[in-house]
Order: structure tokens, then sequence, then C-alpha cells
């Protein structure tokens, strides 16, 4: 799968940053009874980096990740055109093809995947490519709202979920994803139906608006030295921080159970500041890793493992399943969030260097 069109190197770098935080927020999901990965841990330590990994990557990074997934697009329309190619045909047979990785991941590596979320997304991200860049604009701040809605909607259905009905599927989920391969794979086609209703009502409206923007920095050439709209949103970084940062640390709060359940109304601006909170951070780090990209040269190996960011996410995964899984080293339910953090900086790194490494492109350039 590797890529050998001459891409930009801030979008590179913009995947990378993306895979490493989202094997941090993915691998404690993959590593821990159902129980455990929504609840707080009462060790010190494991709740401080809980918090941190809900305040400052969780619903961020993968919003990166759906940024660059529209501006991807943009790109495959203007390389269609100029070849003559019909872009109908050639992007719905990659939609499709996305689904079906989705689905094998969902299967048989995590089920809580994002590219069966993302083909979805990506027929509808068709039928507005063609709108105006302020008409984009104005429908990605539109998903904010949705967002808040569909977060409401699922609260609402968290609430209806009994503590017996989490500890019994908690015990399932324990007993088959720490099992053989197939108890595993059972386990994940039990979990993927509410999985995904659960990404698509926390995710979806965000990804969605993220896929717009991403079209429309394409479109305007966001990544071109100078850009006006750039130097705009870099003016604004300190009230995007003001503005982000308490939303974030609320959510986090919310999530990891550090507000008083009698503060029930700042519990739910917590949770739902989080539609407004997560893109307005992740804008942040998009500023902050186009500047980063721009003063620093990468490896060879690093950029090509951001051009093949698909390959890197579904090694992450078969790495996370060996790791967890009794036919491998066995370790579900065995770590903490601490460890965890540390395992998945060290898998998401593994990946990438992988990926990098098995690229003709590397060699060629390294021989």
């Amino acid at each position: 799968m590797c890529v050998k069109t001459v891409r930009s190197s801030e979008v590179d770098v913009i995947r990378l940053a993306a895979l490493v935080g989202i094997a941090v927020v993915n691998v404690p999901f993959m590593g821990l009874p159902t129980e455990a990965a929504f609840t707080s841990p009462t060790d010190t330590v494991d709740l401080a980096v809980s918090f941190f990994v809900e305040c400052f990557l969780q619903l961020k990074f993968f919003l990166l990740f759906s940024f660059v997934f529209g501006w991807g697009f943009h790109i495959q329309k203007t390389q269609a055109e100029a070849r003559g190619h019909s872009l109908r045909r050639r992007y719905f047979r990659r939609l499709i093809g996305l689904a079906g990785f989705g689905f094998a991941h969902a299967l048989f590596i995590f089920s809580g995947d994002i590219l069966v979320l993302y083909a979805l997304l990506g027929v509808l991200l068709w039928f507005v490519k063609n709108r105006s860049v302020n008409a984009l604009k104005w429908l990605a701040a539109l998903t904010v709202p949705v967002s808040i809605c569909c977060l409401m909607l699922l609260g609402a259905i968290i609430d209806q979920v009994s503590v017996s009905d989490l500890l019994d599927h908690s015990s399932a989920s324990a007993h088959g994803l720490g099992g053989s391969f197939w108890d595993a794979t059972r386990t994940r086609w039990v979990d993927w139906p509410s999985s995904f209703g659960f990404l698509v009502l926390l995710q979806g409206p965000l990804a969605f608006g993220a896929f717009l923007l991403g079209l429309v920095a394409a479109r305007t050439e966001f990544f071109k030295s100078g850009n006006g709209a750039f130097a705009r949103l870099l003016k604004r970084a300190s009230l995007l921080l003001v503005v982000a940062l308490p939303l974030n640390i609320a959510y986090a709060a919310a999530m990891a159970g550090l507000i008083p359940d009698h503060y029930e109304w700042l519990l739910i601006i917590g949770f739902l500041g989080i539609a407004l909170g997560a893109p307005l951070l992740s804008a942040l780090y998009l500023i902050a890793l186009v500047q980063f990209a721009r003063t620093f040269k990468l490896s060879t190996i690093l950029l090509l493992a951001g051009q093949n960011s698909l390959s890197a996410y579904l090694l992450q995964g078969i790495i996370a399943g060996f790791v967890f899984g009794s036919y491998g080293l066995g370790w579900f339910g065995e770590l903490g969030h601490a460890a965890l953090l540390v395992l998945s900086l060290m898998i998401a790194w593994l990946s990438l260097i992988v990926v990098g490494g098995l690229c003709p492109a590397f060699w060629s350039r390294a021989l």
C-alpha cells in the first residue's frame, strides 16, 4: 500500500501526529474490560494519565485525521480531472474499499474502528463537494450544534444502562477479548453494532465538519506559505486556547468523575462542551504541527509512514491484538492507564517504523 506521489510535508506530519494520538486513545479500549475503560481509575497516577488523555487527546486527534481526509478528497479530485479519469468511479471504489477494511478491522482487530464511519461520511462529502467555500464553512459550523444534540442523545442512552448490565457486559468482554483469537473475534462481532452507534453519535458530526474544513483548506491552499487563512488562524491562537482549555478540562473532569454528582449542570456542560472544545483544541494542534513541519525536517521513514496512514492504523491494532490476546502476550486487563500510555506510544512508534521501512521508496532513497 506504499504511496509514491509527492505530498505536502505539513499533511504528512499531521497524519503522523494523528496516528500517535489515535493509538494513545484507542489502546486502553483494546486492553481494558468495558467497565475499566469507562470508569475512573482508583490509582492516582492512572487517574492523572486518564485525565490527561481525555483532556488533551481524546476526540482531538481523530479530528486531525478527518481534516486530512477532506484535504485528500480534493487532491483526488484534482488528480482525476488532470488525468481525465472518472472521479465518481475512483472515489466510490475507494470508499467501498475503505468500508471493507473498516469492517474487517472492527471484526478481527478493534470494534471501535472509525473507517466504516469515514466511508459513510465520505458519501455525504460527495454531495456537497461543489458547494462554495463559504457554504462549506457554514456547514462545518452547523456540525457543532448537531454534535451537541447527538451527545445529548448519547447521554440519555448511557443513563438507561444499569450498573449490572455494564458489569455483565464487562465480564463477557474480558473473557472474550482476553481469550483466543476466535473468542475475541466473536466478542467484537457482538460488540460492533453498539460500538458503531456510539461512534456515530460521539464522533460523526464533528468528523464530517473536519472533512468539510479539510476540503476548504485544500481549495484555498491553506498549507501554502504565506496563506492568509493560516495567518489569521495563527493570530487567533491565544483566543482559541482561552476558550478551548476550560472546555476540555471540564470534559475530562466530568469523564474522570472529578465533578460531584450534585453539580449536574457542570457535568452536562463538561460533557456537551466537548462539541466545541475538541475542534478548537484540534485547531491549535493544527497550527502547532504546521509550524513544526516548517521548522524541522523529519526522517524519510516517518514521512513515508505518514503517507501510508491506513497501513499504520491497521498495524497498530494488529500489534495491540497480539499484546492483549491470549494468542500473544495475554496482557488484557493486566495494565493500568499509565502503563497503557507507554505501551500505546511504543505501538504507535513501532507501526510507523515498520510501515515506513517497508516502502520501496525508503529503500530506494537509502541505497
